[in-house]
């Protein structure tokens, strides 16, 4: 038996100001065939459990590139169809294949192609044949699109949000694959379009009960596989929203009946599928006002993580109107004040304008008086199994006010972000975060309570006032809809 396997993954905010080259990509993660590192990234897992898989089963494996360029803006078109053109000819090259495996995110939008995963997809299926098995394993935060759909055999989507599972579900991929190609199961996509954005957290309830439910129901029967696509609302094409994909044994009736099932009981999350946010003001006065720190303010929407700059100042501005509070805050994007304090030194003293620079939701500069405490050439932090750079970093400290900046967007994963610059949480009353869920595994041992806020950014939170002008409508919340089915 022979299988291929290679990633190209990120996920584009089209409302980022940011624009990204094929140089983003190799920046973040980039490995040619063969230069996989033991530990997956977020979306190359497959490679990891098809190696393992390799050994204990004897195939032949071969690898092609895998890499990852950071959320952002709209990707170029040399930079996706270089990446593209490098995969496919691996594919090509590696024929005959019995499985080909993909590691994509699924929310990957470039100039001249709304939907990258579905275009590399249907290449790969022109070039490998019908009866090659073709496995994707995607974020839930993707669009999955009609393309994705009739190119894949298997699609296999996290399931948690924070992402914790995803070796996991690579795991469940490549085996299902197996299985596939071996003759001993055949298996139906049933896919639900919900037509509605109903994005939720699997460390809090509803999600919770929900995930647990359908973990418990995979393996049962005919029932192979299920996956809650939750979509990316800070996108504008046709295919945002939330779906439900069922894979079963050759029952087209059972994956219909349980996706129909669970996509009334997402609907039926209605408000209640996200955390309250209050603005940051009001975030900080209640972090303040609490018995214990340290109090974790999530900045959901100047995330690195959703594609946006990560230097906005909002939420900074609130934290240092309280003066003889100690607080935190990190990562801030800010290259060029970075590179000043590294200059400067640990101990140095100096007048220094950051963040607030990338557009006009990044909000005000900070213009302060600071002593850098500490300043590194790497900041490399834990991100599940994976490792993350932040680049070059520094912290700083501004009266009781301690923040760290750094040279590469990167959501902030892990304490380590601060421990690592020489700032203890525990002697903290509020730390500001920008992260939207992944945060949650690291942080929540070490939080007296977690506050997710709400700052703003270049797109809005509620997708009612999102300027869409691409999305399919009829779309809830915006108006009433009625879920739609994507396979026969």
């Amino acid at each position: 038996m022979r299988v291929f396997v290679a990633s190209l993954a990120t996920e584009t905010n089209t409302f980022s100001p940011i624009r990204i080259d094929r140089r983003a990509f190799h920046d973040a993660f980039y490995a040619a065939p063969g230069e996989h590192p033991p530990t997956p990234t977020l979306c190359s897992a497959p490679f990891i459990a098809a190696r393992r898989r390799a050994k204990t089963d004897g195939f032949t494996l071969i690898e092609g590139t895998a890499t990852w360029a950071e959320p952002a803006g709209i990707v170029s078109r040399e930079a996706y169809e270089s990446l593209r053109d490098e995969i496919l000819d691996q594919l090509s090259a590696a024929l005959p294949l019995d499985i080909a495996l993909f590691g994509l995110h699924g929310a990957m939008i470039a100039e001249g192609y709304e939907d990258c995963e579905g275009d590399l997809l249907a290449r790969a299926r022109a070039i490998v044949g019908p009866d090659t098995v073709i496995g994707v394993e995607l974020d839930p935060h993707c669009h999955l699109t009609q393309a994705m759909i009739e190119s894949s055999t298997l699609i296999v989507a996290f399931k948690e949000v924070p992402h914790s599972d995803f070796s996991e579900r690579a795991e469940d991929l490549v085996d299902l694959c197996l299985r596939t190609a071996r003759k001993q199961i055949v298996p139906h996509m049933a896919v639900l379009d919900c037509r509605a954005i109903a994005n939720f957290l699997t460390s809090r309830e509803p999600g919770r009960l929900l995930v647990d439910d359908i973990m418990a129901r995979e393996g049962q029967g005919s029932v192979l596989g299920i996956s809650i696509i939750h979509g990316f609302p800070a996108a504008d094409m046709p295919d945002v929203g939330t779906k439900i994909l069922v894979i079963t044994d050759a029952d087209p009736a059972t994956g219909r009946a349980l996706a129909s099932e669970l996509s009334d009981r997402v609907l039926g999350f209605g408000a209640n599928r996200m955390p309250e946010m209050p603005g940051p003001e009001e975030a900080v006065a209640r972090a303040v006002a609490a018995p214990r720190g340290p109090v974790i303010l999530v900045d959901r929407w100047d995330n690195p993580g959703g594609g946006v700059a990560g230097d906005s100042t909002f939420l900074l501005h609130a934290l240092m109107t309280h003066k003889h509070v100690p607080t935190a805050a990190g990562a801030l994007w800010d290259p060029v004040a970075v590179e000043f304090c590294r200059a400067a030194g640990p101990g140095a003293r100096l007048r220094l304008r950051f963040g607030g620079k990338a557009a006009e939701t990044s909000g005000i500069p900070i213009d302060a008086d600071v002593e850098v405490i500490a300043v590194t050439d790497d900041l490399v932090i834990p991100f599940q199994q994976s490792l993350v750079s932040l680049g070059a970093a520094a912290s700083l400290r501004i009266g009781e006010f301690e923040v760290v900046l750094a040279s590469k967007r990167a959501q902030t994963f892990h304490p380590d972000v601060f421990t690592r610059m020489g700032i203890d949480l525990r002697a903290r009353k509020a730390v500001a975060i920008k992260s939207a869920s992944h945060f949650y595994p690291a942080f929540a041992p070490i939080a007296a309570e977690i506050i997710y806020v709400n700052c703003g950014g270049p797109y809005p939170p509620d997708p009612r006032a999102i300027p869409y002008t691409r999305l399919r409508r009829p779309m809830a919340p915006m108006e009433p809809s009625t879920p739609v089915w994507m396979t026969e």
